[in-house]
């Protein structure tokens, strides 16, 4: 990363998790990875993609959207993925496998409830190099005072267990909120790495109380835990890297709940998430680890190395620029990002 008073350049930026949906929304909102400043994205879907044919014509038709976008596939972990489905996805240069719970976040009814019966599939990850994504929580349940508030620490037991049982195996745990979490992850070996999100490192239990656009899963938790986001990405730690889990969700379903509905889970930070990452890190003195939180680390830990053709972007900083209320698309496209209405302290240079 470059610097000066005014502008910062970084080499091309990488969000190892972001949400790109399907249909008229995704012709929407995949725009929005470049138009935050990015050249990698990492996507998820619902319906969950299980087989490798399915996940390259998803890659098609985001390709189709904006072909200017490195997209990384993933398949979901589920009953129908054996060894040899690996052994194809990896020959086709899927990157990884996503894991969910059942039930812990938006669209993961068809998540997985113990890890054991996919002991063949982790085995062949590891011989092969495909990545294991973790979204680390497990299911709220009175009966063990599991809730959304410590379902994240309630899952790190299993995350030592596989990291101890396939130490090779490369495991990114996803969204981490706590410091409990954070220390977890610096606990365990090279191979274990831990994406952090852009809204994670503003709010906290208060901010999305009472309030639809902040919430997403895994809530926002306590301040200390915010601070230990904070103060991981300060130190620079390499196995600590964006992953934004932008997730857009249409107006009318994240805006307000009814009786009988929740809002939608999931914050939208696309459109401005580079400028936005670059806000949050030098709100606590972290801007200079700004290159690594969005580029390198992730990348190294993906062996995603930067492309000779691949350029860096600009930031350069902005007088009371407010991101607009207004957002993107209309009717069941309507969508908003995070931050709206809310002053932002940098902005990309164009071209």
């Amino acid at each position: 990363m470059s610097a000066s008073t005014e502008t910062i350049s970084v080499v091309s930026p990488a969000d190892f998790h972001v949400h790109l949906r399907q249909g008229e929304l995704a012709e929407v909102v995949t725009k929005h990875v470049r138009q935050g400043g990015f050249s990698l994205a990492y996507p998820n879907l619902k319906p969950p993609i299980t087989s490798t044919e399915q996940a390259l014509q998803y890659r098609d038709t985001l390709r189709a959207i904006d072909p200017s976008v490195d997209y990384l596939m993933t398949l979901y972990l589920s009953p129908d993925l054996t060894p040899e489905e690996i052994r194809k996805a990896v020959r086709a240069g899927i990157v990884g496998v996503k894991s969910y719970p059942r039930g812990v976040t938006t669209n993961s009814e068809g998540g997985i409830e113990s890890y054991e019966a996919y002991y063949p599939v982790f085995a062949a990850m590891e011989e092969t190099g495909m990545v294991l994504n973790l979204h680390g929580e497990v299911p709220s349940a009175a009966a063990t005072n599991i809730c959304v508030l410590n379902a994240e620490p309630a899952f790190l037991p299993h995350l030592r267990k596989l990291h101890a049982d396939f130490p090779k195996l490369r495991i990114v745990l996803e969204h981490a909120t706590t410091r409990a979490a954070v220390e977890c992850v610096k606990s365990l070996g090279d191979t274990v790495g831990c994406t952090i999100t852009a809204h994670h490192l503003a709010l906290t239990v208060d901010d999305w109380a009472g309030q639809s656009w902040h919430f997403c899963k895994p809530v926002a938790k306590y301040p200390d835990d915010r601070a230990a986001l904070q103060e991981v990405i300060r130190e620079g730690h390499p196995r600590f890297f964006l992953g934004s889990d932008s997730a857009p969700h249409p107006y009318e379903s994240k805006g307000a709940a009814s009786p009988t509905q929740a809002c939608a889970a999931g914050v939208y930070t696309s459109p401005i998430l580079l400028p936005l990452v670059a806000h949050l890190l030098e709100s606590f003195g972290a801007l200079d680890r700004l290159e690594g939180f969005v580029s390198s680390h992730g990348r190294a830990f993906y062996r995603r190395p930067v492309g000779e053709s691949e350029k860096s972007v600009t930031l350069r900083r902005a007088a009371s620029k407010v991101v607009g209320t207004e957002g993107y698309g209309r009717g069941a496209t309507h969508v908003v990002p995070f931050w709206a209405g809310q002053e932002i302290g940098w902005e990309l240079v164009e071209g």
